[in-house]
């Protein structure tokens, strides 16, 4: 592996913290197989020269990402699932780096090249790279994409009555006073498409430039956030209001959930 990877403390803590978030998706329940991706903006993390050795397998994006060009993500890669990236993140992920074209990438780890073959980014790379440069445009300090299908937030985009953003954001507000305090802006909801669709990345970009976390109907979440703690943290608070709704219902009654009063005056708590 590059010096430059091996020697540095900060990217090895960024590693080590997406391992342990994969683990806490899969423990959750919201990854099977291979599902959900992870990406993280590592260029403040990593400075290796072109010309390192280290820099091998370029290959072309579908799309050309020019606010992009130089920087360096870890991604997850594809068929690859959570359980395993918690195990061992760069023999299930990769670090890559956009050329300084913005149409095309080098991978810089791992270290064992023989394995570069077969070893691809996630098929969502082209959404998480638009959702980067979304975040780039705005100079954002957001530096990680979690897509992931989390069971509670999938069974309410079911409910048709409630696939509405605004409906969405009373419900799961309602339900818990953190989900308005820890995310003031609430979510957007995305209506279905197809997966994988450049129609699909496009709505997810739209919606991400408005909240930090965008609700796909039928399918999953994606968030945002600076790091990959807080980013995971979101999803799992949403993902609670989400459970105590259903509990509720399951329990047959219909929940009370916080006032429109109550819900305010949380807003203007400062931590």
């Amino acid at each position: 592996m590059a010096e430059a990877v091996i020697n540095n403390e900060a990217l090895n803590r960024i590693i080590a913290s997406v391992a342990e978030i994969a683990g806490y998706i899969w423990d959750k329940g919201w990854a099977e197989k291979n599902a959900g991706n992870i990406s993280v903006n590592l260029t403040e993390a990593v400075s290796i020269n072109l010309k390192d050795d280290t820099l091998c397998s370029h290959r072309e994006l579908s799309s050309p990402f020019t606010a992009l060009a130089g920087q360096c993500f870890f991604v997850t890669g594809t068929g690859k699932r959570m359980r395993d990236i918690a195990r061992d993140p760069l023999s299930n992920g990769l670090i890559i780096r956009i050329d300084d074209t913005g149409n095309g990438y080098h991978i810089i780890a791992p270290e064992d090249k023989n394995r570069l073959a077969t070893l691809r980014p996630t098929s969502e790379l082209p959404s998480h790279l638009a959702i980067h440069t979304m975040i780039s445009n705005r100079g954002s300090k957001q530096r990680v994409v979690i897509h992931t299908h989390a069971t509670e937030l999938c069974a309410l985009t079911q409910i048709k009555e409630l696939c509405d953003g605004d409906k969405l954001n009373r419900i799961l507000w309602g339900m818990h006073p953190e989900t308005k305090v820890f995310i003031p802006k609430g979510v957007s909801f995305v209506p279905y498409l197809l997966p994988g669709s450049k129609e699909l990345a496009a709505a997810t970009v739209d919606a991400l430039s408005k909240h930090d976390v965008a609700l796909w109907e039928k399918h999953g979440v994606f968030a945002i956030g600076e790091n990959i703690e807080d980013t995971f943290d979101m999803i799992d608070i949403l993902a609670k209001s989400a459970s105590v709704f259903f509990t509720c219902h399951a329990a047959g009654f219909e929940p009370e959930g916080l006032s429109d009063d109550q819900i305010d005056e949380l807003g203007k708590l400062v931590f």
